[in-house]
């Protein structure tokens, strides 16, 4: 049937109307609030270069969770500044490390939530890559027993999943064996499967500190024109004991998104970065688009190319005006 049988708008013809049939709807309990912790006492200082975001001491990372898991967020996942920086990151893995302390106190303030801990070393080493430099490169191996010794640190200290964020070759494995010699087979890895090298990360390694000191990390990040090698990234993470995915990236790989939902079984998550948090809000602090209208559509893009969660800054904002 063609028109003037078939009318498409006669269920467009309300608000109430619209809701009754949206294919998509986007909930509170899709989302991940990142936090920033660092060490120190009583310390919440804004994040000159991130709207609405800071570094924060355990204590205040605890009433931040407290306040996320009041909006029907159910999950953190934490980024951590270390005390100082050396060439193998070695802050990383310290049991008194700010991201340690702020899962004790977060699990302390509010069991219920689950925290999830980034897994890199980018932002505890002094030359600001992922991993360990010998000879002009970046040792792969070497790099993953390193990353097994934080990610044991955090499930140690109370962590519910470990997102190694590296893009280390065979690190899910490493991280994998390494929990499971310890008995600790109930701990998730949630991995950055498809990370690009994206110009998107800005804002963040400004926060972290981690912007590298020489060279780039295209090496290890993947390349933006390819997808066929992302669903074998992805694979080979699954392979190695991943419960969890991650695009990261999200808006620029809504493709990729759609292409790991239709292809795996697991969970995949879709990291809404800082470039594309600090694009809307600048446009929205220009007075060129609609500020909620605005994120809510990015954010439901996410859902609609297949995101099982979405992880974003824009968590708590979003929260408060789905509820």
């Amino acid at each position: 049937m063609v028109y003037p049988e078939t009318r498409p708008r006669r269920l467009r013809t309300s608000s109430t109307m619209r809701k009754l049939v949206c294919e998509t709807r986007l909930n509170p309990a899709d989302l991940m609030y990142p936090l920033f912790v660092c060490p120190g006492r009583e310390i919440k200082d804004p994040i000159g270069s991130m709207t609405d975001c800071f570094h924060l001491s355990a204590e205040n990372a605890a009433n931040e969770a407290k306040e996320v898991a009041k909006l029907g967020i159910p999950a953190v996942i934490l980024f951590g500044l270390p005390e100082h920086k050396d060439p193998t990151g070695s802050g990383a893995w310290s049991p008194d490390s700010a991201v340690a302390e702020s899962i004790k106190r977060i699990k302390e303030a509010v069991p219920e939530l689950v925290v999830a801990t980034d897994v890199c070393l980018c932002a505890y080493t002094d030359h600001g890559h992922c991993g360990v430099i010998e000879n002009g490169r970046i040792e792969n191996d070497k790099t993953c027993d390193l990353l097994g010794k934080m990610a044991l640190a955090h499930v140690r200290a109370g962590a519910d999943i470990i997102a190694p964020s590296d893009m280390m070759d065979g690190r899910v494995g490493v991280i994998r064996k390494v929990l499971d010699a310890e008995q600790l087979v109930d701990t998730a890895i949630m991995a950055y499967s498809a990370k690009y090298a994206s110009a998107y990360y800005g804002p963040f390694r400004d926060a972290v500190h981690s912007i590298p000191s020489e060279g780039d990390r295209k090496s290890y990040q993947m390349d933006p024109g390819n997808s066929k090698e992302a669903m074998r990234e992805i694979r080979l993470d699954i392979e190695e004991g991943a419960d969890i995915v991650m695009v990261k990236p999200a808006l620029a790989y809504l493709d990729i998104i759609r292409m790991a939902q239709d292809a795996f079984e697991v969970p995949v998550a879709a990291y809404n970065v800082s470039g594309e948090y600090m694009m809307l809000n600048a446009a929205a602090d220009a007075g060129l688009i609609d500020r909620e209208q605005a994120i809510m559509e990015t954010l439901l893009s996410f859902k609609r190319a297949g995101a099982d969660i979405i992880i974003t800054y824009f968590a708590k904002t979003a929260a408060q005006w789905l509820s």
